[in-house]
């Protein structure tokens, strides 16, 4: 039967009747109950009692709490999202934290070889711009710094978030070697000070054994290390 029209088969006869906002499975489902309960007299000794269909012309079906299309019903129940994670939950193991105040030798060397590193950005719909970049690390300062030009897509996105998450933009930088890797997170800023700029392309071309070509365009993104994990 078409539309909300369904048909049940009750012994030798079947019956029809409309069931609404209710998928067919379910209204179904509905009718053979409510069909059940409307038995006639027994028409001979040993045989079930006949249907007395006579009085049976529609059937309203109620929609039930755990039809995909009620809001509290099973799809909300089934796809409800994960609480998020704060910033004090647990999530690295002890071993591979390491202390800011006093990194280790192996770290510190591993930062001062010269591979190409990422570093991870924030776009504005929250997921993550990853892109290669030179690091350079400075363990006094607690600082990581990274130049790239003003008209980047990393600038942008560092610019974005600080404007709206206050003080930096949350970001990582991480390298890796085989089984050895570090990453360096912190809260980033863009500067724009020719001083700051000249200082971070000193301390480039000591890690990566040549000075960055003069560019008009370059900024410095320097940021403050909130976090350092790795295996080295």
């Amino acid at each position: 039967m078409s539309g909300g029209q369904v048909g049940v088969t009750v012994l030798d006869r079947t019956a029809g009747g409309r069931v609404d906002r209710v998928p067919a499975p379910v209204g179904q489902l509905g009718v053979h109950a409510c069909l059940s309960s409307l038995r006639g007299p027994a028409t001979g000794p040993g045989t079930l009692p006949g249907p007395d269909l006579s009085n049976v012309h529609k059937v309203e079906s109620i929609p039930l709490k755990g039809a995909p299309e009620s809001p509290g019903g099973l799809r909300a129940a089934k796809f409800r999202p994960m609480a998020p994670t704060t910033p004090s939950t647990p999530d690295t193991p002890p071993s591979r934290r390491i202390d800011l105040s006093a990194p280790p030798e192996p770290y510190l060397s591993f930062w001062r070889e010269r591979r190409v590193c990422t570093l991870t950005t924030l776009r504005p719909d929250g997921t993550p711009h990853v892109v290669p970049v030179g690091v350079t690390y400075d363990p006094e300062a607690r600082v990581a710094r990274v130049l790239a030009r003003k008209t980047s897509r990393k600038v942008a996105h560092v610019l974005a978030a600080a404007g709206t998450e206050g003080p930096g933009a949350r970001v990582a930088v991480c390298q890796f070697e085989g089984r050895r890797w570090a990453t360096l997170e912190g809260l980033a800023e863009i500067r724009t000070d020719p001083a700051e700029i000249a200082e971070a392309e000193r301390r480039y071309e000591e890690r990566y054994g040549r000075r960055p070509s003069p560019n008009p365009d370059r900024v410095l993104i320097e940021i403050s290390l909130t976090a350092a994990l790795g295996k080295v």
